[in-house]
């Protein structure tokens, strides 16, 4: 029988999980695997590390606080002064905030798409649909901690489910057209560079790790046993994050061969939407939607609790006495509400290119800052023995980081 502490992590390890797969997910095995299974093998290889070793960074950055209770924001203002923490708070509010507009013009495509060609019924107007959604998904969010992890919860088992379900679906139509494609060694070396950050963002869950940091906090007490449990369910997020995801990658890059995935690409439809043109399936078409549904649900509460809290740190460090916490709930819920419902409704075609510029940010807040913070602030002074994963840690954040920029050049 779970113990609550054991619920606990697990609650917080699915929460995690949903933040990070969004519906990015359908789009991955495109841009992973158009060069064929090898670099795959690699990513793999790398990208388990890489995403437990990060989190883990920033969350002991965010546990590193003098004073129990700070978030992210205030932490980064304690250790690196009030300048240096208004710019940290600016950009990572702005790094984030834009993944949320993207959020709610995608549940409303995804929603009225399904409506339209799975239902076969007239779609409701833009502006009520989107409404109706952001204010569902918002009102999520100012119920209490236990019951939003809860719904969260709810959300990621059948995605879970429907992820790994297809993977083994697809095993029958595997082929070694991936497997016969050998790169040369400058295009394999390109290929990592170019889609770890690819990898890095389809499993980044940065944006709820302060929240998560002080919820363990809160739940534990002990500063020793907050760091280990936080760790424990960081790397067994890692963990189901490779397992379901890359095994959902392979066995779609297995199910294809190169030149039908950069078809996909270029058509720009998801892979579920592609395999279901290819085998002619309604099952697979079914599936679609119904997975970016759940997968921008979920992704959705980790998002706004990373926006919510850059906000917040933003406004209150402009001001003289800061706004009371359950109050600030309810004023960035309307403000969000507004916001979403807004940029949802009028669908602009240019949230990819802000969501790209937002992305060298998250990586150097994810990456870079907490290993800088282990070198210069007393308080992680500990960590400076770990030579080896902070220099990988760096090292993969800056790749990240360059082929970021040069994609965006």
């Amino acid at each position: 029988m779970a113990t609550p502490s054991n619920r606990f992590s697990l609650t917080w390890v699915l929460n995690l999980f949903g933040t990070a797969v969004g519906a990015g997910v359908l789009f991955l095995p495109i841009n992973a695997g158009m060069s064929g299974f090898y670099p795959l093998i690699v990513m793999t290889l790398l990208v388990g590390p890489m995403t437990y070793l990060a989190h883990r960074g920033l969350a002991r950055f965010v546990l590193s606080s003098g004073k129990p209770g700070s978030d992210i924001t205030n932490v980064v203002r304690e250790h690196f002064g009030e300048n240096a923490g208004k710019f940290i708070t600016l950009l990572y509010f702005f790094a984030i905030f834009p993944i949320l507009l993207i959020y709610g013009v995608g549940i409303t495509n995804t929603v009225g798409s399904f409506i339209e060609n799975q239902l076969h019924m007239a779609v409701p107007p833009r502006a009520l649909l989107s409404g109706v959604l952001i204010a569902i998904m918002i009102s999520v969010m100012l119920m209490s901690e236990q019951v939003m992890l809860k719904i969260t919860t709810y959300l990621v088992y059948p995605l879970v489910l429907i992820l790994f379900g297809l993977s083994i679906y697809l095993i029958p139509e595997w082929n070694g057209a991936a497997l016969q494609q050998m790169p040369s060694t400058g295009d394999f070396l390109t290929t990592l560079w170019l889609t770890i950050p690819v990898l890095v963002f389809a499993f980044n869950h940065s944006p709820a790790i302060s929240s998560f940091a002080l919820s363990q906090q809160k739940h534990y007490q002990d500063p020793q046993k907050t760091e280990v449990e936080s760790s424990k369910v960081l790397r067994s997020t890692a963990t189901i994050l490779v397992l379901f995801v890359m095994f959902f990658v392979f066995s779609c890059v297995l199910t294809l061969t190169p030149e039908e995935l950069a078809q996909a690409k270029a058509q720009n439809i998801s892979i579920l939407s592609y395999l279901a043109n290819k085998f002619d399936n309604p099952v697979i078409s079914y599936f679609g939607p119904f997975v970016a549904f759940l997968a921008i649900g979920s992704s959705f509460f980790g998002h706004y609790l990373g926006a919510r809290e850059g906000l917040e740190g933003l406004v209150n460090q402009l001001r003289d006495k800061p706004i009371e916490s359950a109050k600030f709930k309810k004023i960035t819920a309307v403000i969000f509400f507004i916001t979403l419902w807004i940029v949802a409704t009028i669908n602009p075609s240019i949230l990819g290119f802000i969501e790209s510029l937002g992305g060298p940010i998250i990586a150097m807040i994810l990456f870079i800052m907490p290993v800088y913070a282990i070198y210069t602030v007393p308080a992680l002074a500990k960590y400076r023995n770990s030579v080896m994963s902070n220099t990988f840690v760096v090292v993969m954040g800056t790749i990240a980081i360059s082929a970021i920029v040069y994609g965006l050049l």
